[in-house]
């Protein structure tokens, strides 16, 4: 299994309005076009955390292939009120807000 994380910035308040999004968006097949297996979303003083889980290797290059999709400019948009990138600065695409793994175990 490979898991992303995309780190941002969002106020507590707003956590009920993002999961009821994302809630109706994995309802659609966007999430099993992009091979996502599951999704976990946290909040933890004004930081926003969206795990994904693939069951491969390729989430990455997916999530940036569906940008262009309908389906995921609509929710990128929908949440545009809630969400804000962690550095606007340098955020120019998902990619961009994924924090990097430096150590894993598993039994």
């Amino acid at each position: 299994m490979h898991s992303t994380l995309i780190v941002a910035r969002m106020a507590p308040s707003s956590a009920q309005d993002v999961a009821g999004l994302f809630g109706a968006f994995d309802r659609t097949d966007m999430p099993g076009r992009m091979g996502t297996r599951r999704r976990q979303l946290f909040a933890y003083r004004g930081l926003y955390f969206h795990l994904q889980d693939f069951d491969d290797d390729n989430g990455a290059s997916r999530i940036e292939e569906a940008k262009t999709d309908p389906l995921f400019t609509a929710i990128s948009e929908d949440l545009k009120p809630y969400i804000e990138a962690y550095d606007p600065a340098t955020w120019r695409s998902p990619a961009d807000a994924m924090a990097r793994r430096f150590y894993e175990w598993s039994a």
